[in-house]
């Protein structure tokens, strides 16, 4: 049985997911950002405790098919652009990428996701994009030519228009500033 489980954004929460529902006596196959299948079937009394236990560690177990959508689409764009994981080839564009890994027309994707969150699959990616560049420059690490070759940009003028478009502030001020990150299960909300 699969189950969708809203604000797993990295394997930290995988791990929390996976040791709460093995707590509960559930077996699991497996456990993806935003998914887990079960080995069988689980009842509605364990799925209230299910629910119960994921909303006390800050989940939310998803009913609606569509809101599982959504959020395999901001599963993936959270892979890609935070983790890292490098599974959409470099030169293929997200729309490619997002209909390929769920089987479904852009066109309904980007809808459904528009409907839902009252943004664009390109917003959101944007977003995740500018909390991923506000991580590393807060490192203090990289040059803002090597964040924009990690991201994919074009140049640096391109990310940091859009950086500003978002923030209200270039790279370099925020740098010097004191503009607070925001957790990734809040980005684009």
């Amino acid at each position: 049985m699969k189950l969708y489980i809203k604000n797993m954004v990295c394997d930290r929460c995988k791990r929390v997911v996976r040791e709460e529902l093995n707590g509960l006596g559930i077996d699991l196959t497996f456990v993806e950002l935003g998914e887990v299948e079960t080995v069988a079937e689980v009842n509605t009394d364990k799925l209230q405790q299910v629910k119960t236990v994921l909303e006390a560690n800050g989940f939310e177990l998803l009913d609606d098919r569509r809101l599982a959508l959504v959020e395999h689409i901001k599963t993936l764009v959270i892979d890609e652009v935070q983790n890292l994981k490098g599974n959409k080839p470099a030169q293929m564009n997200f729309s490619d990428y997002l209909s390929e890994k769920i089987g479904y027309e852009y066109s309904y994707l980007s809808n459904l996701f528009s409907s839902e969150t009252g943004q664009t699959i390109e917003q959101y990616i944007i977003a995740q994009k500018v909390e991923k560049v506000k991580e590393w420059l807060s490192y203090n690490e990289l040059t803002l030519s090597e964040i924009a070759w990690r991201l994919s940009y074009s140049s640096t003028a391109h990310l940091s228009n859009q950086f500003k478009k978002v923030t209200g502030m270039t790279p370099g001020e925020f740098k010097k500033g004191t503009l607070q990150r925001t957790a990734l299960d809040q980005v684009g909300n």
